[in-house]
């Protein structure tokens, strides 16, 4: 790492920056480029619902399965090798795609994707918070954070467009050479960044962990389609629980585990997942529940739904890099705590709105909840990292992405059964009062879920990036 006098990183490494941003947003761009193409994949191969969602569900699932690898590979290989390799692996998915002739081709391009994107996030997450000092990561992540905002809310709009005007298979075309050019600017380019460790590959613990956590997502992703007590959820919920026992005692047990769980033991880094996973447990069902109250009670059309991101997405894309310097100049827990704040008053409003509400009003309800996710997420999982030494950042970012990702997964399953419930014991007030006292219901929930995390952080979360929680 190459700083001047002043801390910053040196000119020469913003390509490297650059490079990493650039990769982040075409993966996560892809992850929700396929939904408005959906019906018409179904159409063009002759399938229902239930199987064109596995193009959705698959690519999670096995992204979910690589986070907790990426440790070890970040620790075995140059940061060179890996990125490029894991944007070879994508692009070859995304070429796969744009011929894809009938689903199950179609089916293992996404799968390629998703190893590709699983391992090249969180490599461009430990890379950005190697490059930087620890009083700039902040900002680091701030940057990290415009490309989670817009690539999120940019990747319908242009999807739909496209599909409209020339196809699903386009979609990936046009993805196909821009991963080309990136991997092109990276081989001339990117430089390694940290220590290689070449630690030795257990294998049972990589079995062990894609059974684990495919099986625990998987469950919770059922749940919330089939319900609690279907075998689709009880089976991989159990195969996953007791997999999960099995892989932790073993990681405590290796010298070189798989993945690194004793950063837990560094009680700050253990609140900040904690925290991490409490909040997206609450937030994450919100993208499935609003577009819902816009069509079914309110009336609205699929368009006005995907419209109604785009604001709330400037407004994180414009916080982020502000929240990341206001982190570096103050630490935590004043954005933690007003973050919080924001978040449980917008969802809380969200738990007592009616069929009356505005277009306006709602938009600018959701668009707050994404000011309020600014001043959160990156805060949060800066403090957290922050506490760790760097041989252990990649350890840490694994842990904490992969709570994120079963914490999401947890509370969306929950939050759904919450809504089907209330619906169900309201149905005799008709289908439109009843998703309406639903949709309320989930997000009283959620409101409960983001008022706990906002008493931890009063409690827990201090300006001392470097202090020890008691």
């Amino acid at each position: 790492m190459s700083q001047n006098s002043k801390g910053w990183i040196s000119k020469a490494d913003i390509l490297v920056i650059a490079i990493i941003i650039s990769g982040g947003f075409i993966t996560i761009l892809n992850q929700t480029v396929l939904t408005p193409a959906l019906p018409s994949i179904m159409k063009d191969f002759g399938i229902n619902a239930d199987k064109g969602q596995w193009l959705t569900t698959a690519f999670m699932l096995v992204n979910g399965i690589m986070i907790p690898i990426t440790a070890f590979l970040i620790d075995k290989f140059s940061t060179r090798k890996l990125f490029i390799g894991a944007m070879c692996i994508f692009s070859l998915g995304t070429i796969l795609a744009s011929i894809a002739p009938n689903f199950n081709i179609l089916l293992l391009a996404r799968i390629l994707q998703a190893i590709g994107a699983g391992i090249q996030m969180p490599l461009g997450s430990v890379v950005m918070m190697l490059l930087f000092p620890k009083e700039k990561r902040g900002a680091a992540l701030g940057l990290v954070g415009i490309v989670i905002a817009f690539a999120p809310a940019i990747g319908p709009t242009l999807s739909g467009l496209v599909v409209d005007k020339w196809g699903w298979h386009t979609i990936f075309a046009i993805i196909f050479p821009l991963t080309i050019l990136v991997i092109v600017f990276a081989l001339i380019f990117l430089r390694n960044i940290g220590e290689r460790r070449n630690p030795k590959l257990d294998l049972l613990s990589v079995i062990l962990s894609a059974l684990a956590f495919g099986s625990l997502l998987y469950g919770f992703s059922a749940a919330a389609s089939y319900g609690w007590l279907s075998s689709f959820t009880i089976l991989p919920l159990v195969i996953g629980s007791g997999t999960m026992w099995v892989y932790v005692r073993r990681q405590l047990s290796l010298e070189e585990p798989l993945l690194e769980l004793r950063v837990l033991k560094t009680t700050v880094f253990a609140y900040s997942t904690l925290l991490t996973m409490i909040i997206n447990a609450a937030l994450l069902v919100g993208a499935i529940l609003v577009p819902i109250y816009l069509q079914d009670v309110l009336g609205y059309t699929a368009t006005a739904s995907g419209l109604l991101m785009l604001p709330g997405a400037v407004v994180m894309g414009i916080m982020s890099p502000i929240s990341g310097h206001l982190f570096d100049k103050f630490g935590p827990r004043m954005l933690t705590i007003i973050g919080l704040f924001i978040l449980t008053v917008s969802s809380g409003i969200f738990a007592i709105v009616d069929e009356q509400a505005s277009f306006a009003f709602i938009c600018t309800i959701f668009t707050l909840r994404y000011l309020g996710m600014s001043m959160v997420n990156m805060p949060i999982n800066t403090w957290g990292i922050n506490s760790l030494e760097n041989r252990l950042i990649a350890h840490g970012n694994a842990v904490n992405n992969t709570a994120r990702q079963l914490g999401g997964s947890i509370g969306t399953a929950l939050l759904i059964t919450i809504m089907t419930m209330a619906m169900m014991s309201n149905w005799h007030l008709g289908e439109t009062q009843a998703t309406l006292l639903g949709i309320n219901a989930a997000f009283g929930a959620s409101t409960l879920l983001t008022g706990l995390a906002l008493i931890l952080a009063l409690f827990k979360v201090r300006d001392n990036k470097t202090q020890t929680v008691d």
